[in-house]
């Protein structure tokens, strides 16, 4: 059964693109409140050009993966730059863009223009490798070869856009990594996984990336009921807000650097312990971090790196840890 989606509403190139790069490593029920929220801040095509990165990362906060969001907007400035306005149609045009790659560009071009241009997700690549009984991994350099090859040759020139999101809908909702609903899919005739009885065999489970503990301390910072926040800096969390923390070494004492990062950026404060450990995870880094309440001794000098924020507001750009200290704070309920 085809999903109603909103971003299947429309044919707006720009709503569909919006829509994929959201869907890159996020899953649709994550995915689809910010896209909601995300279109009814920036509309048009226009409206995101000319927002400011800050206002663009805001709303993205929470999502995750930020370099989309940097990309998405960079690549929207071009648009508007170097092509009057209009999504390029053409696939060496839009693929030039930054942060588009191929599967974008199938994506966006097949489904608002009718390019037949292929797509290869997860989803397709688990409906091909099984349809195919192959033990291809998208991961892999070499499979993926494969696995393009066999959407190109499967691509339709009628109606390419149906073609590509009926192939995601298929893995999404009947080929599923675990228990597929094989006595519901259309393809199971030709299916040679189904055939064979192991449809689950391919491809072979991927190789889970080991995860790693980490350890942080950060430091609360209130006045008026806004909270202290520093920017991040890095490939990460880069242009985000956070309040003022530093990764605590195996061995080092969280005071100890906590205050030194402290004076780096400018502040003089006495640092009171609170007890509380907040845990938080980014991809495979489970972090455990320590909260410490700060009292500033000197006034904080304007810096552009430091800022009072109001956690609740919509219009901040914060880390998702950011807001999970203000939720738990004890004087807010969740951002």
């Amino acid at each position: 059964m085809r999903r109603d989606l909103p971003w299947r509403r429309t044919r707006d190139p720009y709503r569909i693109w919006v829509s994929e790069v959201m869907l890159q490593q996020t899953q649709v029920a994550t995915a689809t409140p910010y896209y909601l929220r995300f279109i009814g801040r920036f509309p048009s095509l226009d409206h995101l050009a000319n927002a400011r990165e800050s206002d663009v990362l805001a709303a993205w906060a929470g999502l995750g993966y930020y370099r989309r969001a940097r990309h998405l907007h960079a690549a929207v400035r071009e648009v508007v730059r170097e092509h009057a306005g209009r999504v390029p149609e053409k696939a060496e045009a839009f693929a030039d863009l930054p942060g588009v790659g191929r599967y974008t560009t199938g994506a966006v071009l097949s489904i608002a223009f009718g390019v037949p241009l292929p797509v290869l997700d997860g989803n397709v690549a688990r409906v091909l490798a099984r349809w195919c009984a192959k033990p291809w991994v998208v991961r892999n350099p070499r499979d993926a070869r494969a696995l393009w090859e066999v959407a190109t040759a499967l691509v339709p020139e009628r109606e390419p856009g149906d073609w590509n999101q009926a192939l995601m809908e298929l893995g999404a909702t009947v080929c599923t990594p675990r228990a597929p609903r094989c006595a519901e899919c259309p393809v199971r005739a030709s299916c040679r996984a189904f055939a064979l009885g192991k449809p689950e065999a391919f491809p072979p489970p991927a190789v889970r990336r080991a995860s790693v503990a980490l350890r942080r301390a950060v430091a609360i910072v209130e006045r008026r009921g806004r909270v202290l926040m520093a920017r991040r800096a890095g490939a990460l969390l880069d242009g985000l807000w956070e309040p003022p923390g530093v990764d605590v070494a195996a061995g080092a004492k969280p005071r100890t650097v906590l205050a030194a990062e402290l004076r780096r950026l400018g502040l003089t404060a006495r640092l009171e312990p609170t007890d509380r450990i907040v845990r938080h995870t980014i991809t495979h880094r489970r972090i455990s971090v320590e909260v410490w309440r700060a009292a500033l001794t000197k006034p904080l000098a304007p810096r552009a790196t430091l800022r009072y924020v109001d956690p609740d507001s919509p219009d901040a750009a914060l880390t998702a840890l950011a807001r999970k200290l203000a939720a738990r704070s004890g004087r807010r309920g969740p951002g």
